[in-house]
């Protein structure tokens, strides 16, 4: 699984499609109770549609952050297997940067450890 390209681009790319996806519903959420202050104010109870689009929000972000800790995992162990990264180094500052760019740090590394990784030429001897 972890030499599979689907998986590799998947966990590198959805942390940060699930930042867009959280931040767009936020905002639409924001606006939906904004347009609706009126409504709200007339009513003693809060209206089920606030709840089920809160609810609907804090779903996606638990959603996000279980595939974020995945995304983590995943390309920390990818990067342990590496043995590119074995020689110097560059395995230690690639863990950092997983934890402390969460997302971008994923995606950094698959387009230059992973993409951008030539494989070897055979070369028939005859």
């Amino acid at each position: 699984m972890i030499q599979n390209k689907f998986w590799q681009g998947f966990f590198a790319l959805t942390p940060l499609l699930g930042a867009v996806i959280i931040v767009s519903a936020y905002l639409f959420f924001l606006f939906s109770v904004l347009g609706n202050l009126d409504t709200f104010k007339a009513s003693d109870n809060l209206p089920s549609s606030f709840l089920g689009s809160l609810g609907l929000i804090l779903g996606v972000i638990l959603l996000w952050m279980l595939v974020s800790l995945g995304s983590l995992i995943f390309y920390i162990i990818h990067a342990a297997k590496n043995p590119n990264l074995s020689t110097n180094n560059l395995l230690l500052i690639w863990i950092l940067v997983f934890i402390f760019a969460n997302g971008i740090g994923q995606l950094i590394y698959w387009i230059l450890e992973i993409l951008n990784k030539k494989e070897p030429i055979e070369t028939s001897v005859e």
